[in-house]
């Protein structure tokens, strides 16, 4: 049986063994399977704006996308905003994606065999890319605020997947009521962050309607996001 383990930020990354789920509901990894499905052909991952930066100076049609402590970081292409990729020509593009959160947890996540990236967004798949491997352990990696505050959306979402994963996912109306008004949500509602979208919130709290896992690949320099196999579910 799969032992399953929750961890928090980037502690808790660096700690995980086994399969790491890393979490990030708000934004990156809802922003992240979705520019997959949109035919992305290759997905790569920066520590720092000054990285991204950089590879977009040697390679001048790359895409950036991400943010510094939210907020559209100047000379990058996009933000971390799932409403602005989502319709976006990104076929056979290549993407750099910064965060402050889900990002800098996929790579610190060295002490894990596999790793994942997770939000409601693609629960179903992530949840069926489980199961179909059954691995020994998994380690929800609930990546919070910039990696070093924890936040109610990503705690909810390693809830979420391991209902799943037990077998039923629970009802989501309670979870996006308490989203909406927890801070991790109403600043989606603040007219004072318009780097925050409502649209986005829209897009993050929409269980499973993405069916893309993306999977580290650390031999890929710079380190990348590829789509996982499909994941065939059990029984």
């Amino acid at each position: 049986m799969t032992r399953l383990k929750t961890l928090d930020l980037l502690s808790g990354a660096r700690a995980a063994t086994g399969t790491a789920v890393v979490i990030d509901v708000f934004r990156a990894f809802t922003l992240a399977p979705l520019a997959m499905s949109r035919g992305l052909s290759r997905l790569y991952l920066a520590r720092s704006p000054d990285q991204a930066l950089a590879l977009k100076r040697r390679h001048p049609g790359w895409l950036l996308a991400g943010e510094l402590e939210g907020r559209p970081v100047p000379g990058f292409d996009y933000p971390n905003s799932p409403a602005a990729v989502r319709d976006a020509d990104l076929q056979g593009k290549t993407l750099v994606l910064r965060t402050s959160s889900g990002v800098q947890g996929l790579l610190a996540a060295e002490g894990a065999d596999d790793v994942v990236a997770a939000s409601f967004a693609n629960a179903g798949a992530v949840v069926r890319y489980l199961a179909d491997r059954a691995p020994d352990q998994v380690c929800w990696v609930c990546m919070g605020w910039s990696g070093r505050e924890i936040t109610y959306d990503d705690r909810a979402c390693a809830e979420y997947l391991a209902a799943g994963l037990q077998g039923r996912f629970p009802d989501f109306e309670p979870i996006r009521r308490r989203l909406r008004s927890d801070p991790s949500g109403a600043k989606f509602f603040d007219p004072r962050q318009p780097w925050f979208p409502a649209e986005d919130f829209d897009l993050c709290v929409r269980p499973s309607w993405l069916d893309v896992v993306p999977r580290l690949d650390r031999d890929s320099d710079p380190p990348r996001l590829v789509p996982a196999e499909p994941a065939e579910s059990r029984g």
